[in-house]
């Protein structure tokens, strides 16, 4: 008896489900997911959190850093500014305590991470087309940001490349670079990190890799061995498979999304590896409204098309896999569900397992072990 309740807890995690708040959104929610079940189980919310669209775990798993998406054209008023904020996480009871909030320096910040050591936040804001950098106190407590980063240029699509639009800040697996997708200007900007220093970022070298004019670079991720790297690419529908050295990206491969007589809207989102780094899933809003599914070639990381998979509702903004890789969540903003998937380990192909998350206009979901 004793060695079944181990496992069970064992194979149960916290999922946080971040989310757009101007429809009824009280913020972050938080949920117990079991990885045997596929079930998730309602645990708690913050209240009066505005926007968090985007959350990050502290890997010490006491703190719960998340962007404020406001500001600019995107903002909720067209006024406040950016800001991202820290929370304490209670594992026992699964509550999130407010503890400060800092400006990010630009608009509409909509991705945030966490340095191993946890002891800096940085944060990319789309509107502002910048990335910061905010040292960490012992109690989590973020300071204000010690570095800001602005990004020039636009690229070919008038009305989305107007400016720089940076949409995710990525340490590598050794934590010595942050690579940085910028949707307006179509390069990933690469910055030596030093956790040692006040001013943490420098320019890599090289400084970056461009992507095809017109593509959108969005999100990035890094497979588990380390020696390769994925970049979704929103305006094109497309991932570039790279070989990773060092904080240098070595093109090669770039292959759809969408099936080849896809004729419409395309707005691919978000990318991730199964923790096997056996397979590849990004997830496409725009009409498709589907996750494709590629296996990778253990060698090269070249990628092959396994299949695409609805993800039963509209606007998948962004999903993630359970530590275990049973099953794949998949966060439908624009229909306010959660849809949990049962994964097939050998094939990488998703089924559906009738389980549901209601949540107003979820944006990101993150596990805790």
């Amino acid at each position: 008896m004793f060695i079944q309740i181990m496992l069970t807890c064992g194979q149960t995690y916290y999922l946080f489900v971040g989310t757009y708040t101007k429809t009824g959104s009280k913020g972050i929610y938080v949920y117990h997911f079991n990885a045997a079940t596929g079930k998730a189980e309602h645990i708690s919310n913050t209240e009066g959190v505005i926007n968090p669209s985007y959350v990050a775990i502290a890997p010490n798993n006491k703190y719960i850093y998340a962007v404020t998406e406001s500001g600019g054209s995107l903002g909720p008023d067209g006024q406040q500014p950016g800001s991202v904020s820290a929370f304490t996480f209670d594992r026992s009871s699964g509550q999130l305590s407010f503890i400060n909030k800092q400006p990010s320096g630009g608009d509409n910040p909509c991705y945030v991470t966490v340095s191993k050591n946890n002891r800096w936040v940085l944060a990319g804001n789309y509107m502002g087309g910048s990335l910061s950098a905010f040292q960490v106190d012992a109690d989590g407590r973020l300071q204000p940001f010690s570095q800001l980063i602005e990004h020039t240029g636009k690229s070919v699509n008038e009305r989305r490349q107007e400016k720089p639009h940076v949409h995710a800040t990525v340490l590598s697996p050794a934590e010595d670079y942050v690579f940085v997708p910028d949707l307006g200007i179509d390069r990933v900007h690469i910055y030596k990190f030093n956790p040692a220093s006040n001013k943490p970022l420098q320019p890599g070298r090289p400084p970056f890799v461009a992507s095809t004019p017109g593509s959108g670079p969005r999100h990035f991720t890094f497979h588990p061995n380390k020696k390769h790297a994925y970049l979704i690419e929103e305006l094109s529908g497309t991932v570039v498979a790279y070989a990773h050295t060092d904080g240098r990206l070595s093109f090669k491969q770039r292959i759809s999304t969408h099936p080849a007589d896809y004729k419409g809207i395309i707005g691919s989102a978000d990318i991730h590896t199964s923790p096997d780094g056996k397979f590849l899933y990004a997830s496409n809003r725009g009409d498709a409204n589907s996750l494709t599914i590629f296996s990778i070639d253990a060698k090269t990381g070249r990628l092959s098309l396994q299949g695409h998979q609805s993800t039963l509702g509209v606007t998948p903004r962004n999903f993630t896999l359970d530590p275990s890789g049973n099953y794949l969540l998949v966060a439908n903003q624009g229909t306010n569900n959660v849809v949990i998937f049962k994964r097939n380990q050998q094939t990488g192909l998703l089924r559906a397992t009738g389980q549901q998350l209601s949540v107003p206009t979820p944006s990101c979901l993150k596990m805790m072990k």
